[in-house]
């Protein structure tokens, strides 16, 4: 299970709202147009198909980082409500 940052810009908003509806379903909002979502890799790869059928990608910008339970101890949250929860260790 890894933690997925998710950012897009998206002109149309049409688009964009049906990008924010399928993103509202894997994680949680933590900016206007950004998703933070905790996914195992199938629904990881669930997501990321429902994505491919609405996104532009000649009009729009959208990225996804994946954040390692290494990585995450290393982020900076500067304000009094992100709390990412993950866990300490993954068993496979």
């Amino acid at each position: 299970m890894l933690l997925y940052l998710i950012t897009y810009d998206i002109p149309c908003n049409r688009r964009r709202k049906k990008i924010s509806d399928i993103l509202e379903g894997y994680g949680r909002r933590v900016q206007y147009s950004v998703f933070e979502c905790k996914l195992p890799l199938k629904k990881y790869r669930e997501m990321k198909s429902r994505l491919l059928k609405v996104v532009n990608v000649k009009e729009d910008s959208f990225r996804i980082y994946p954040i390692s339970n290494h990585t995450l101890s290393k982020v900076e949250i500067w304000c009094g409500t992100a709390v990412i929860e993950f866990p300490e260790s993954i068993i496979i």
